[in-house]
């Protein structure tokens, strides 16, 4: 498939978001906290805007985990840990990661950057979508590099908001939507199926129903159909990611040469090991400087 604009658009947001999963620098700031543990430090940070949600509503909207991997986490991390807090050492953390392992970016480039998001963020405020309405509704950190990163996690919670409309509308649960991914890219089932909590015979069971939709062969193969349905449900993910980048779609280009550097230190790393691992859990390709 030929990249959209929207997807395009999350290349350029993603890698940004992801550093408070992926930088030591994050995870010691969670630690600190009270949120011991590397899962803790994900579901609490990722869920603090929600408030001290319960395990119901983080299944529900953390999608591709399974319910009892989110139960070992949540609620149990508010009582070491309040939402508040939480979200204080998610920005205490990317600072911190930031001046590790991102070079030297011009600072009124970086709040152009933050703008450009601000505004695409705000062309769909009247979008209902969970994660991105609890995010959106956070103060904007001031300085231009935490503004950035806070803009680039609104953006990739409504894209994942949408996703999860997308997967929903064609009828495919959580665990069937990752074999399905990874059918698709032919990445390797260690690089996904670890960390999202499903067992064996979770897995074996999604490609059962997978085989039975004609989506994967007996072999376990991605099939025609199997590539239709993937690329029908991201065909979707971007139609419904669309309003915020059609805001911008003048100013798109100007973004991805802003952000350029600092993807290039998050990927390349010339200061320091890579933060974001490739491949990931997310799917997103490593950033391609030509």
């Amino acid at each position: 498939m030929t990249e959209s604009p929207e997807r395009h658009f999350w290349t350029l947001i993603e890698p940004i978001h992801a550093i408070t999963y992926f930088a030591p620098e994050c995870q010691e700031v969670f630690e600190t906290a009270g949120l011991k543990g590397f899962w803790r430090g994900y579901f609490g940070g990722r869920a603090a805007p929600l408030g001290a949600a319960e395990a119901g509503s983080i299944v529900a909207l953390f999608f591709g985990f399974h319910q009892d991997f989110v139960a070992r986490a949540v609620p149990d991390i508010w009582q070491r840990c309040s939402p508040a807090d939480a979200l204080g050492a998610r920005l205490a953390g990317v600072d911190a990661a930031w001046s590790v392992h991102v070079d030297r970016v011009d600072k009124m480039q970086l709040k152009r950057a933050a703008f450009i998001l601000r505004v695409a963020a705000e062309s769909a405020a009247d979008d209902r979508r969970p994660m991105f309405q609890a995010n959106l509704a956070l103060d904007a950190p001031t300085e231009p590099h935490l503004a950035l990163w806070h803009g680039a996690t609104v953006l990739r919670e409504h894209r994942g908001d949408g996703h999860l409309i997308a997967l929903g509308a064609h009828g495919i649960g959580p665990c069937d939507a990752h074999v399905l991914r990874l059918a698709r890219t032919g990445d390797a089932v260690e690089t996904l199926k670890p960390f999202r909590g499903w067992s064996d015979d979770d897995w074996i069971a999604a490609i059962g129903r997978l085989f039975n939709r004609g989506a994967i062969d007996e072999l376990g193969a991605i099939t025609e159909d199997g590539v239709a349905l993937h690329d029908t449900v991201e065909a979707l993910t971007d139609e419904l990611a669309r309003q915020p980048v059609s805001a911008i779609q003048s100013e798109l280009a100007e973004l991805a040469h802003i952000v350029s550097p600092v993807l290039r230190n998050l990927t390349i790393a010339p200061r320091s090991p890579g933060v974001i691992p490739y491949p990931n859990p997310m799917g997103v390709e490593r950033f391609d400087p030509s």
